[in-house]
Order: structure tokens, then sequence, then C-alpha cells
């Protein structure tokens, strides 16, 4: 645990209700996806947004992370991505993965939403779903995320950093 950071209330409370809205929104553009953490997943799914990919700005909505980029030491990005999770009966857990294999990189999440779902590290560790919280890791550190069952979403922001 002590390689997790977390900050609550990342966001002052306008900007975090103007980034929220829109995200939630009706005008935001989600992109199905077959699996959550691997191709080979069967009866997974989620939805993503890619903000930065590919060494660049990948969505025309790139400028609402800003203000949470502004808080990183920023260096270089990897990728952006807002993934969204939809509720389901039961929590459903998904499986460990690392975002990125290299020393230096740091993850960071980003929490739009307040629900059941959470964040879970291979050391037991977790850390629940809390709106405008962000934590942030070493890249290499497995985790692993869940559905949430008390919202009709489960809506976080995954940074790749140096």
């Amino acid at each position: 645990m002590s390689d997790v950071k977390i900050i609550d209330n990342l966001l002052d409370k306008d900007a975090f209700t103007s980034l929220q809205s829109f995200i939630l929104g009706d005008d935001f553009a989600w992109h199905f996806n077959e699996y959550v953490d691997y191709e080979s997943e069967k009866d997974k799914f989620q939805f993503t947004h890619s903000f930065y990919k590919y060494n660049q700005p990948y969505s025309v909505h790139y400028d609402l992370v800003n203000p949470i980029l502004d808080t990183f030491d920023l260096f270089a990005i990897v990728r952006i991505k807002a993934n969204l999770l939809t509720k389901t009966p039961k929590i459903v857990v998904n499986n460990y993965h690392v975002d990125h294999d290299k020393k230096n990189w740091n993850t960071s999440i980003f929490y739009l939403n307040t629900n059941n779902g959470y964040t879970e590290f291979k050391d037991g560790t977790i850390i629940n779903s809390v709106a405008n919280r962000l934590i942030t890791f070493p890249s290499e550190m497995a985790h692993r995320g869940t559905s949430c069952t008390d919202e009709k979403s489960r809506v976080v922001i995954n940074f790749n950093w140096m």
C-alpha cells in the first residue's frame, strides 16, 4: 500500500462537477470494447473513450483532462483512457494486470463517480471508488478493477505517464 498515493477532492468543486457532468452526460462518445483486461476474456465488456494514444491527443475532448494533468509532475504520457463498466447484479472482479511494465512510469486512476466498485492490488489493498479521488502508483504494480452494483456505472479515467 505504501506505493499507492491517494488524493481526495483533487479538483475544486466547480471543475469536478463540470468534468463529471460532461463525461457522464448524453454528448460524450463511448466506444464498446468486447473485453476488459484481456481479449481472451469471455462474457466481459466495457465502454472506453481514448483521450491520448499513439503519442498524441486522440480525442476532441482531450482538453477536459488538463486540470488533472496539471496536478502531475509530468514528463511524458503513454495513454489516457476513460473506462465505463456497467452495473451488474453482483460485483464482477476483473483480472490482475499491469498498465506498463517499465520502471519510473506511473499509473493514475481518477474516479468520476462514487459507487461500491473498487480497485484492488495483489497485496490485498482495496481502494474504493470515490468521486474526485485520484490514486497514483508505479505502472508495473498489478491491479484490477470491478463493476458496481449500486449505481448504473463505474467510471474512471486511467492515466499512464512519466
